[in-house]
């Protein structure tokens, strides 16, 4: 590992859910630009392999954004070593509890209004929503501590509002109150953290990585985890001058709320 001084002067970053999918890809890709990535896991087993992985300039963390103890440890940890935080990516997330080897159809079938199973959506929104806001709250006097802070909430076109009223869009039918409801909630409780923060200088913005193959999706998604990873790394790299307040698929493509 580089010595502490040299961490210090480079950007500090923390990802949560890096130990798979667009969140370790993510990781990958900020370590490769020269970021001190902190990889955070709620395992720390496959945190530190995926450290490993990555290779120097990636710090396994423990961090489970339910459990509330464990992110002010996390923070904590990240206080004593670096002083301050400048990037947070909040990308962990989960797509549900009881699909298990069901086809993304079949599980839409028992995922509607009418039959969603009110413990699952605790659960997916307890990840998505609340795990997000609470992180945020805990992580947000280190980021007040950044000369340049930025923080990327890794959502979904699927969370769309707007675009789900649409009777023409593809993927309308498989809007449900688990994951769809729970990306709306973290695109709703992203506005309040962009006009909390719009007086300050840390940025705010919000990514919908591709449909990626992925296990949030049982791996039916159709692009690759780099492909998917794109518009998150894009963002998270921004600079100072760089936009706030933002809704993106690609570069220049905005998503509607």
């Amino acid at each position: 590992m580089a010595h502490k001084d040299e961490i210090i002067h480079k950007r500090i970053a923390l990802v949560t859910g890096a130990n798979q999918g667009v969140g370790l890809q993510v990781a990958k890709e900020l370590v490769a630009n020269g970021v001190t990535v902190l990889v955070g896991s709620r395992n720390s087993e496959r945190g530190e392999a995926a450290a490993k992985e990555i290779g120097p300039g990636a710090i396994a963390i423990r961090l489970d954004v339910t459990d509330q103890a464990s992110i002010t440890a996390a923070a904590k940890y990240i206080r004593n070593e670096f002083g301050r935080l400048d990037l947070l990516v909040n990308n962990a997330a989960i797509s549900n509890t009881r699909k298990g080897n069901l086809s993304l159809r079949e599980y839409g079938e028992i995922s509607r209004a009418s039959n969603a199973s009110l413990d699952e959506v605790r659960s997916v929104w307890e990840t998505n929503v609340f795990g997000v806001l609470a992180v945020y709250q805990v992580m947000l006097p280190l980021l007040r501590d950044s000369r340049d802070a930025r923080i990327v909430n890794v959502s979904s076109g699927v969370g769309s509002l707007a675009t789900n009223a649409d009777p023409a869009y593809p993927y309308r039918a498989f809007y449900s109150p688990v994951y769809s409801a729970s990306k709306a909630a973290l695109n709703a409780i992203t506005l309040a953290m962009m006009i909390e923060l719009e007086s300050t200088g840390i940025k705010v913005n919000l990514v919908s990585p591709a449909f990626t193959r992925t296990n949030l999706n049982g791996y039916e998604g159709t692009e690759s985890v780099e492909d998917g990873s794109r518009e998150v790394v894009r963002v998270a790299l921004l600079g100072p001058d760089g936009p706030t307040g933002t809704f993106t698929r690609w570069e220049n493509t905005t998503i509607p709320w």
